[in-house]
């Protein structure tokens, strides 16, 4: 099946340039989202279809991507509760693609549910942010069947600079949690041990540049996070440390419902929410170092 007619569903802060994206590489595109005036707003920029409801969305097109918050919120648009869902105007065959982060577990459920009324369903969460769905470089991890990621290959082009193909559904999932959490982990490391060496009286400057020279020092959140962000006092990658949070709560349940022994992501977790509930769950990711500098006392 080749895909021409995409549904979109969420257009935020991530789901608008990768709507756009979409859009310009020529798909026929409806979209809707939760705020209609955002919905109007994209449509009218973008050449697209803002659809009235999520059952028109779905009766126009081949294939919905979704890039919501949560799964509970992809349940919702997608099977509904009674009300409008997008399962309500899909055609056998159809394909939906829950590209946000979403409970694995979960998505394995959902697709059982989905394939019973003949409706495909694709985990391909992504890595990176803003910046990157901006510039379609972001990276792809898709799970589902064979035949579906092929025909969402050139969806997945438009989108992105790789795709990794995982396995089965919720296989994306279950990595892109994985790899949320050890980029938390990892942040919260170099932070740690830089306010370690500020309490000592070592410039962080220096500290940064020793930690790049070492072959385990150089990194991405130093790279990435630590330099353009935490040391410029910028904080603006782009991600809440809500988000940060409820991202390794799926990680640490995912782990607890396997039964695979995870202490360090379970206390990465409480960190995480108490610097949440410090700083408020809407500051960016990296005024992480501003709870660290609070508990050290000290300032980097």
């Amino acid at each position: 099946m080749a895909i021409h007619r995409i549904g979109f569903v969420g257009i935020g802060n991530m789901g608008w340039p990768m709507a756009a994206n979409l859009a310009h590489a020529g798909f026929e595109l409806t979209v809707h989202d939760a705020r209609p005036e955002r919905a109007r707003e994209f449509a009218a920029q973008c050449n697209a279809v803002a659809a009235s409801s999520l059952a028109d969305l779905a009766a126009r097109v081949q294939c919905v991507v979704t890039m919501v918050p949560d799964h509970h919120v992809v349940r919702q648009v997608v099977l509904g509760d009674g009300g409008d869902c997008v399962a309500a105007g899909l055609q056998p065959g159809a394909i939906v693609a829950d590209m946000g982060t979403s409970d694995p577990m979960a998505t394995r459920s959902l697709g059982a549910e989905l394939s019973a009324r003949g409706i495909r369903l694709v985990d391909a969460p992504v890595m990176g942010g803003v910046p990157f769905a901006c510039d379609a470089s972001l990276d792809i991890m898709a799970a589902g069947e064979a035949e579906a990621l092929d025909a969402m290959q050139p969806v997945f082009a438009a989108l992105g600079r790789k795709v990794y193909r995982c396995g089965a559904a919720g296989s994306g999932h279950a990595l892109k949690a994985i790899n949320n959490y050890i980029n938390a982990c990892a942040l919260i490391n170099v932070i740690e041990g830089l306010t370690i060496g500020a309490k000592f009286g070592i410039d962080t400057a220096l500290m940064i540049d020793t930690m790049q020279a070492m072959c385990t020092g150089r990194n991405h959140p130093i790279d990435k996070k630590i330099v353009p962000q935490v040391v410029t006092r910028k904080y603006a990658a782009g991600m809440p440390i809500g988000f940060i949070a409820k991202d390794l709560r799926i990680a640490v349940d995912t782990a607890q419902r396997l039964g695979a022994a995870a202490p360090l992501a379970e206390k990465v977790l409480a960190l995480w929410q108490a610097a949440g509930a410090a700083l408020g769950p809407a500051c960016d990711h990296t005024e992480i170092v501003r709870y660290w500098e609070r508990e050290s006392g000290v300032q980097l």
